[in-house]
Order: C-alpha cells, then structure tokens, then sequence
C-alpha cells in the first residue's frame, strides 16, 4: 500500500489519489490472560525478594511497569488504603487500590529489605528506581520455572488484574479508572477475555420453550465431556 501511494502521489503527480489508498491494518489480537492459579504461581516462583514484591504490586494495583518501578515510599497512604500514582503514563496522576494482603507484604519487605529511600523498588545503586529490564527478566524465569506455556511477561499481569475484576463483578467504569485509561472503549476490550463471566451469561435460548427432539448416541456431534 506504501508503495502504490508512492507511485500515484509522486511519480505519477496524483496528489489527491493516496489519500483514498487506506494503509493496511493489523488484525486486532487478545491480550494473553493468566488465570488466578497461574498469577500465583508465577509469582511464588520469582526468587527474588525485591522482583517478587514489585510484580505482586503490579497484579495488586494494576500498574504499567513505569508506574510499579517509580513508586515511592510516600506514596503508600495505609491510612486511606490507596496508593497515589505521580507518574502515570502522560504524566496523569491517580490513586489506586491498596489491597490488604499487599499492605502487608509491603510491610513484611519493609521490615526486611529497608529500601532507600524515596523509592520503594530502589535499583542496585540505590539512588534510581528499579529498571524495567530486571522486572521482566524476572518474569521469563519464573515462567520458565512454573513450565506456563502462555507467552506471559511483565505487561500480562496488568491484562490479568482488569479480567480478573471484570470476573468479580466491578463495574467496567471503575477498572478504567483503576487502569488510568482515557478512553473506555481501550477497556472494554477485557470484557472479551473475561471468560468466567462470559460463561455466566445466559443464552436467550433458555428462556424459550422450545422443544429439542432427543438424538441417539450415534447422532451426537459434540462429545459430553
């Protein structure tokens, strides 16, 4: 499609031609989702502490790895069980959740690790944040330990956590403002992979009545299991 906008717009002078060649689009694919099962595993596989905490945060809160790796101790509020986000992406700023059970895992790598402050996930020198790189490299071997044969990386939990509350029941309005999104059509695309609440739904088809003749055992198409 480059090509033939080339040809007409500039070797053949068509100026108004290439506008009406659109460019090829790629088909849209679904995130990869790990099941609850799967998050914990992989989570319990990461060996390191600081790694194991910081991606528990991320599947916690929802969090881009930015966001995970630039908090700071400060911005942990337990009185109002929220986590305030200074750096989101397009420097938008929110607050998010604090879960309990995450409070005290916080508390529990505190009492440990004591990291420097101001940030909460420090680097080995201390004075900068921890690097994505390292995040993710922890991921692929835990993955690797856990034998998860879905192509999961640090981006798969943030997918993870918006299914998994679509799953609960929370209101697709509150995850988008969980996820920082602008626009709610980016998060209504989780709604697609929320298999456990898709299967809950209930086909139209139930509510006729309607008579379904009994077919014998060598007229089934789709086995029972």
């Amino acid at each position: 499609m480059s090509s033939l906008r080339f040809f007409y717009g500039v070797t053949l002078g068509c100026k108004d031609l290439p506008e009406r060649i659109p460019y090829a689009r790629r088909p849209k694919t679904l995130p990869v989702i790990l099941s609850p099962e799967e998050v914990a595993a992989f989570l319990e596989a990461v060996p390191s502490r600081r790694d194991r905490v910081a991606l528990t945060t991320a599947y916690a809160t929802g969090l881009r790895a930015s966001e995970v790796v630039w908090l700071r101790i400060q911005d942990i509020d337990s009185s109002r069980m929220i986590i305030h986000v200074s750096n989101g992406k397009g420097g938008k700023q929110r607050n998010v959740m604090l879960s309990p059970k995450l409070l005290g895992i916080l508390r529990a790598y505190w009492d440990i690790e004591r990291p420097r402050r101001p940030w909460l996930f420090p680097g080995r020198s201390g004075d900068k944040p921890l690097d994505p790189s390292t995040l993710n490299a922890a991921c692929a071997a835990a993955v690797e330990a856990t034998g998860i044969s879905k192509h999961a990386t640090l981006h798969s939990l943030r997918p993870a956590f918006a299914t998994h509350l679509v799953e609960q029941g929370v209101d697709i309005s509150i995850v988008q403002a969980l996820l920082g999104h602008t626009h709610l059509s980016t998060t209504i695309r989780y709604i697609s992979v929320a298999t456990r609440t898709i299967a809950g739904v209930k086909s139209p088809l139930e509510h006729l009545k309607l008579a379904v003749p009994e077919m014998r055992p060598q007229e089934e198409l789709i086995p029972s299991g």
